[in-house]
């Protein structure tokens, strides 16, 4: 028994200082190292796509309005066409009608918010064909003398090859994200690497928190986007919530718990609706147990155990909202109702569901999805395993 507990004590003051050699003032680990270089990569053919796109520009309203072969940029005003130069741009922007029709919707608008939708819904993924037409159509759309500029579609120009070149890779969301679309400055670039570098690879903690961690306290200086800001309670609410009606007397339930009912016991609470189904209470585990204790209350109903002053959630409230409301009001759920109708329950918002975008945020962090790449050259491994396995 005396070895076991020795044993015991052992691991968790092994556990403990491994615990204490992880923390630092940074989570980040030599990935950063591989990512710098990815970024560097693909900032440098990013400003190659640029400048191939300008050119492609002055190709095309060369062509267009001058009937001449040259990539200089130059202006439509000077063009000798006259009065036909009238329908080019409407000729153009029927080509790039017929190109985000049967191409891809993606390519319309400036691509600032195309590339936006892409990193926060889309898992920072980005199709090839995207890379191709975007920017073949803002060159036709602007070459031809449409009201843009360059600016948007260069930016989903570079995004969309770092997107791809991101896909190639064991990457994860978060480290795609990253790569989506870099701009580098040579000099500046170099100079906060280097200081990054050291500061995060090779110092655990800086002068300035070392005295504090030695007192027992973690700090960390990494800035963290949280997901409470991000997403909103209907993405993360349970949808499909179970209630009980207000005319159902308290033993009933309990006998309901006590038989484990698959709907009602696995829940900590639950939503009391009236006869037409309008959300009127809530009742808590708690308030079960003190209506259970006391002697005077036979034949209570639920509503009457409950609680009738709710504290309500909307579905298009953002998370960190929702999680005020409850840290407010000490509470560990909340209603979630229409705004038109407060009565009308569109969902239940718990703790599981504040940890599942805590979760989600996580994941994205740190699962890491094999890329087009990475799989070829593992089953090239794999066959060349084979061919040596026959050979020997």
């Amino acid at each position: 028994m005396n070895a076991r507990l020795v044993r015991f004590f052992r691991g968790s003051m092994t556990s403990t200082r491994s615990l204490e050699q992880r923390l630092g003032d940074f989570t980040a680990d030599t990935r950063v190292v591989t990512l710098t270089v990815m970024a560097a990569v693909i900032g440098v053919v990013s400003a190659l796509v640029a400048l191939a796109l300008v050119r492609l520009i002055g190709l095309v309203t060369n062509l267009a309005y001058f009937h001449r072969f040259g990539w200089g940029l130059t202006s439509p005003a000077g063009s000798p066409a006259g009065l036909w130069a009238l329908p080019i741009p409407i000729v153009g922007g029927l080509i790039v009608g017929l190109m985000a029709r049967y191409g891809s919707e993606r390519i319309r608008g400036h691509g600032i918010p195309e590339a936006l939708e892409a990193i926060l819904i889309g898992r920072s993924r980005m199709s090839a064909k995207v890379a191709v037409l975007k920017p073949l159509s803002s060159a036709l759309s602007i070459g031809t003398g449409g009201p843009f500029g360059a600016e948007g579609p260069i930016i989903m120009t570079g995004g969309a090859f770092g997107s791809l070149f991101a896909q190639a890779f064991h990457l994860s969301a978060a480290e795609r994200k990253t790569l989506l679309d870099v701009k580098v400055l040579p000099l500046v670039f170099v100079a906060c690497v280097a200081a990054d570098a050291v500061t995060v690879l090779l110092m655990k903690r800086s002068i300035l928190t070392e005295k504090v961690a030695r007192r027992g306290h973690h700090v960390m200086r990494e800035y963290i986007v949280s997901p409470l800001h991000q997403l909103r309670v209907a993405d993360v609410m349970e949808k499909d919530v179970p209630t009980v009606p207000a005319s159902l007397p308290v033993d009933t339930l309990f006998v309901h718990l006590a038989a484990l009912d698959p709907l009602l016991a696995r829940r900590q609470a639950w939503p009391i609706v009236d006869d037409g189904g309008r959300l009127v209470g809530m009742l808590t585990r708690g308030d079960l147990v003190l209506a259970l204790e006391q002697v005077e209350a036979d034949g209570q109903t639920v509503l009457e155990a409950g609680t009738r002053a709710l504290v309500l959630t909307y579905p298009d409230e953002l998370l960190e909202q929702a999680t005020q409301k409850m840290l407010e009001h000490d509470i560990g759920r909340l209603p979630v109702v229409s705004r038109e109708d407060p009565t009308r329950l569109v969902g239940y918002l718990g703790r599981a569901g504040i940890m599942a975008a805590w979760l989600h945020a996580t994941g994205e962090e740190r699962t890491r999805e094999p890329g087009w790449l990475t799989e070829h050259l593992t089953i090239l491994r794999e066959r060349m395993a084979k061919v040596l396995a026959g050979s020997g």
